[in-house]
């Protein structure tokens, strides 16, 4: 038997590099949960600033690029649906 003392940093995987961890995995799900959370709470309120645009000044929609018909088409849509 070998007497010699386990030493972790003599071992191959100790000594094997730190894969890069990929933009989607180094967020912690708290995190992750967060930000989508946020990205939720924005298109919401693009949503209600599109709906108040549409009904209040829809020339402001011709302005913006897109017909009263995209603008419904968007506003159907569950605001944590992307396209």
């Amino acid at each position: 038997m070998n007497n010699a003392p386990f030493s972790p940093i003599a071992s191959p995987q100790a000594a094997a590099p730190e894969a890069p961890r990929s933009p989607t995995l180094s967020h912690s799900p708290v995190e992750t949960l967060k930000r989508m959370v946020a990205a939720w709470r924005e298109r919401n309120q693009f949503h209600l600033e599109l709906d108040r645009k549409l009904k209040g000044d829809p020339h402001l929609i011709d302005d913006i690029g897109l017909t009263r018909r995209q603008v419904e088409e968007e506003l159907a849509r569950p605001f944590w649906q992307v396209l």
